[in-house]
């Protein structure tokens, strides 16, 4: 099968087509002809630092975690997907976990969902590891209908469907980005949009809670901006990050009573451990999409298969708006 490889990590690890063994289906997987993939900062970020990440696959590597397409065949003991259903996925570019860059890929059933009936391939690959990561989030943050919900980079790719998923079920969203493009996404989407800046966390927390603060900040930004989230809860309130790899003053934590949930969706994929709650919340996410309370928003720009070094460029941009997705066949 054809498939895209990098032969080395770093600077020079350029994507280079090879013909590559086209995988056979083994127990608990089915072999699906991949039709779209698309691409997560995490993808560029073992691309660019594989040598020393110990969940990097080893080289020759095929790249790539989310995934759509048809089922070609099914392994023994699998009796939840038949030749020929449209499924997606993230269950590849880890470890010994082939990528999803290439024509087909052999994937866990744990790790894969029938895909939404009312979306595209394309739209249906863009939503696996981001959907996850969300809902992850939100759910370890306890989040209930009718809080208060801030969403730290509401029109990225977590943050456009953690804001999404927040109001879906029964939350009052608000959302942070820094152009009037993003803004506008945010409102489009069903969230109080708010300009991290032009607004002070002081700002927008005394303006949407009085001063109080917000019962769940979703910070799918992370890092430095740890800090602003605590700035911007509520006592004893909850707070979700997605990129925690950063020293941080926990004062405020501490003053304040919060938890705090780092969420990294890659660890059953890692480690061999709970696969399954992945493919129930593809399932969640899925009928939440077939209901229309959820959509992926996709970059302009289209790609193919044999462009993905294209495709790794643009979302390292920063200039896009939308999940960048590639086209496998």
């Amino acid at each position: 099968m054809r498939a895209m490889i990098v032969e080395q990590y770093g600077d020079n690890g350029e994507f280079v087509q090879a013909d590559v063994p086209k995988p056979e289906v083994t127990a608990n997987h089915i072999l699906v002809r991949i039709a779209a993939s698309s691409v997560n900062p995490v993808d560029t970020k073992i691309r660019a630092n594989g040598a020393s990440l110990p969940f990097a696959p080893k080289l020759p590597a095929i790249l790539g975690m989310d995934f759509a397409g048809t089922v070609e065949a099914v392994g023994e003991g699998v009796t939840e997907f038949s030749v020929g259903d449209a499924v997606y996925g993230c269950a590849g570019g880890l470890g010994d976990l082939q990528g999803t860059l290439a024509e087909f890929i052999n994937a866990d059933v744990r790790l894969v969902a029938k895909k939404p009936a009312n979306l595209s391939m394309r739209e249906a690959a863009a939503l696996p590891l981001v959907s996850i990561t969300a809902y992850e989030g939100l759910t370890r943050a306890g989040m209930t209908a009718g809080q208060k919900v801030l969403v730290h980079g509401g029109s990225g790719g977590v943050g456009h469907i953690a804001l999404q998923l927040a109001k879906a079920w029964g939350a009052e969203v608000y959302a942070s980005a820094g152009s009037q493009e993003k803004l506008d996404l945010i409102r489009e989407l069903g969230a109080s949009p708010i300009n991290y800046k032009t607004e002070s966390v002081s700002d927008y927390v005394d303006a949407h809670t009085d001063g109080k603060g917000f019962d769940v900040v979703f910070d799918s930004v992370g890092s430095e901006n740890i800090a602003p989230s605590l700035e911007a809860a509520t006592l004893n309130g909850q707070i979700a990050t997605t990129v925690s790899t950063v020293e941080v003053d926990l004062s405020q934590a501490h003053l304040k009573g919060l938890s705090l949930h780092v969420v990294f969706m890659l660890i059953p994929m890692i480690h061999n451990v709970g696969r399954e709650a992945h493919a129930i919340i593809l399932e969640e996410v899925a009928k939440l999409a077939e209901s229309g309370k959820l959509k992926p928003v996709l970059d302009e720009n289209r790609y193919s298969l044999a462009e993905v070094g294209k495709a790794h460029s643009r979302l390292l941009s920063g200039e896009g708006m939308g999940k960048v997705v590639i086209d496998n066949e």
